[in-house]
């Protein structure tokens, strides 16, 4: 009897060990897994922002000389823009990128409505025809778009090549079938009730749009004009082809010649013009972020 009680009593001293075990192990089973994947995410995705950074205040101007992170703090780069056109290049690319971002959001805006309120012939195969179309990267018409702003210059200079107006207009036209399909799943979670009771209060359809839809579909409206801002400010490819003088280039264009000669590669500098061109793109981001996932997921739930 003595024994089979002091059996008892062992067992029920180690229970609360075993159940921590228990408790640990399931612990990383379900939970613990995750902050490990967090951690490798988080290292591959602030690891090079780390590394151009610091590339950035390394004076040496080689990738080679940076291995070492912030092992040289020196602002030299930094100042060195100043003697090239890396400002000209800046304000072309807000110039051409807000424009867009603009231009992007009421033309899209625009369709949406008309295919998501009106009911008209062809209306099914537009639809179709602009989800065929954005299956295609607008890059892989560069030739057409080169050889149609070569002809459109000799009758229009404005809309032709080295224009910015024209850039802008490429931007536009390769977007719309994109934007035009993001809002219209948005702009059919707006109940249709409230186009028919302003009607009956003998509201318009310019009334009914700017005043009533416009301010209930904000956040696709702040998606559509990040996602066309961040598409201008970091595309190459057609500014490349479009823009031909230097004092019209944009950033990506300009700063690409930077570091285009392997033999006089300047990367610091590169990593500096980098750092400052990505302060735009991450302020305008965080203004947004408020309405970035809503404006991503509502449209998606009706079509």
């Amino acid at each position: 009897m003595s024994t089979a009680t002091a059996v008892t009593a062992s067992t029920t001293r180690s229970d609360p060990g075993d159940r921590r075990t228990a408790r640990r192990r399931r612990w990383l089973l379900d939970v613990g897994w995750k902050y490990l994947l967090a951690v490798v995410v988080v290292f591959y995705s602030i690891f090079p922002l780390v590394y151009v950074l610091s590339a950035s205040l390394n004076p040496r101007g080689t990738l080679a000389a940076s291995n070492a992170l912030f092992s040289v703090l020196d602002l030299s780069n930094y100042a060195a823009l100043g003697e090239t056109r890396f400002w000209t290049w800046a304000g072309n690319t807000l110039l051409i990128g807000g424009i867009a971002a603009i231009g992007a959001v009421l033309m899209g805006a625009a369709a949406a409505y008309a295919f998501s309120r009106f009911r008209f012939s062809g209306r099914r195969a537009s639809l179709t025809g602009l989800l065929i179309i954005q299956m295609f990267p607008q890059a892989l018409a560069f030739v057409a778009i080169f050889l149609m702003l070569l002809a459109l210059g000799e009758v229009v200079p404005a809309l032709g090549l080295n224009s910015k107006i024209a850039l802008i207009c490429v931007y536009l036209g390769g977007a719309l079938g994109v934007n035009t399909f993001l809002m219209y799943g948005f702009f059919n979670t707006v109940p249709i009730e409230i186009d028919e009771s302003a009607k009956i209060d003998g509201a318009t359809h310019a009334q009914i749009f700017w005043r009533l839809i416009m301010p209930l579909v904000t956040p696709i409206l702040a998606v559509v004009a990040l996602l066309a801002f961040i598409a201008a400010f970091g595309d190459y490819i057609i500014a490349k082809i479009v823009l031909v003088s230097e004092e019209n280039w944009t950033l990506a264009v300009g700063m690409y010649q930077w570091v285009s000669n392997q033999l006089a590669s300047n990367w610091g500098l590169f990593a500096a013009g980098a750092v400052i061109a990505a302060i735009p793109v991450l302020v305008l981001f965080l203004s947004l972020q408020r309405y970035i996932v809503g404006g991503l997921t509502a449209g998606s739930v009706k079509g």
